[in-house]
């Protein structure tokens, strides 16, 4: 399913495509879809090639190809003198219920670099926000930190990538969390229960588990997401 804005962007490239044979700009998609930047609709081109909705044609600028359309899209040519694009929703009847939209992002403190390797000093004041989308999040109050280190790769974690954590103090054994040591040092970690004694599990079997006592360690928050940049 794809998000209201998902939509939106995919059906005005697929009628200016069709109208004039280029893709729109990315200025022209951003005020069609009333955002305030191009990171926005950068990060919406990316997801809907991930579903494969789009696909960029490499070395051609302005060139996106519509793969395919939502099953609810209307294909008809817009009537002349009226704006090229609206938007048309499926609403539910009989024992059917409506097909919710999702919200598009909601911007995240970024609280600072995490380890994962050998802990670093505690989880720093806010120093930026980063866009995540709402289908990751659900309930709670969550936050962003980057990661700093090699130890969690073989959970598919890597150095520079930005991890979403949902904020808890509780956590069972096996999930990985942000875990606060002598209430100093602040790591990224795979929390295993042993008996009264807590172990923190790097994945990477280059770095040793650390246990610990009950009263040393403190969950801060637990992972629900994470976001990779490609440079």
């Amino acid at each position: 399913m794809l998000t209201r804005k998902q939509h939106e962007l995919l059906m005005f490239i697929h009628e200016r495509i069709k109208e004039t044979g280029v893709s729109p700009s990315f200025d022209e998609m951003k005020e069609a879809l009333d955002l305030a930047s191009k990171s926005g609709i950068h990060r919406l081109i990316t997801a809907l090639e991930e579903r494969g909705f789009l696909r960029r044609l490499p070395h051609r600028a302005r060139a996106l190809e519509v793969v395919k359309l939502p099953q609810q899209a209307t294909t008809a040519a817009p009537p002349k003198g009226r704006a090229p694009f609206k938007p048309h929703l499926v609403e539910g009847g009989g024992d059917m219920p409506a097909m919710p939209i999702a919200n598009d992002t909601r911007d995240l403190p970024i609280l600072g670099r995490i380890a994962a390797g050998t802990p670093i000093e505690a989880i720093q004041q806010e120093r930026d926000r980063i866009p995540v989308p709402e289908t990751i999040l659900g309930a709670g109050e969550h936050f962003v930190l980057e990661i700093a280190g090699d130890s969690m790769i073989n959970a598919g974690i890597l150095d520079g990538d930005y991890v979403v954590i949902r904020k808890t103090d509780t956590a069972n054994s096996g999930d990985i969390v942000v875990a606060l040591v002598m209430g100093e040092e602040a790591t990224l970690k795979r929390l295993r229960k042993k008996g009264a004694s807590i172990a923190l599990e790097a994945s990477n079997p280059a770095y040793e588990t650390r246990i610990f006592g009950p009263d040393q360690v403190q969950v801060q928050g637990r992972l629900v997401g994470l976001i990779r940049r490609y440079h």
